[in-house]
């Protein structure tokens, strides 16, 4: 099963951590990279891209914003918001918008369940 990442980051580090951990978990896995929300958008309009990887605190939209725009056209897209900031408030507003919480910095364990619970929800949408 082809499976592409998109990974949303301001941070070009953040974007390289990231992509490092999930390589750890998924090497066969595909990784797309935007620095804003407004180039996720043109990358999801142009490039197919089964999973997100959104960091809450960038400078255009926040992560939350993005995710909740993601949600109306692509309502069962697996996303996780990555963030370091962690509060309740937060992490409450992620899971209404459908998205996991993720904690920075991002590590391969930090990843392990939401990668395992996105794998196994595209193979049950594919069959």
């Amino acid at each position: 099963m082809s499976v592409t990442v998109l990974i949303v980051d301001d941070s070009k580090l953040a974007r390289i951590v990231a992509g490092k951990a999930l390589a750890e978990l998924q090497p066969e896995w595909q990784k797309l990279e935007a620095s804003s929300a407004a180039e996720a958008l043109a990358v999801i309009a142009d490039k197919p891209v089964d999973i997100c990887l959104i960091d809450f605190n960038m400078v255009d939209k926040d992560g939350l914003e993005l995710t909740e725009e993601l949600r109306e056209t692509r309502p069962d897209m697996p996303i996780a918001l990555i963030t370091a900031n962690i509060q309740d408030e937060i992490i409450a507003r992620a899971r209404a918008a459908g998205a996991t919480f993720v904690a920075k910095p991002v590590t391969s364990e930090g990843l392990q369940g939401f990668l395992s619970g996105a794998a196994l929800r595209l193979r049950s949408s594919k069959a």
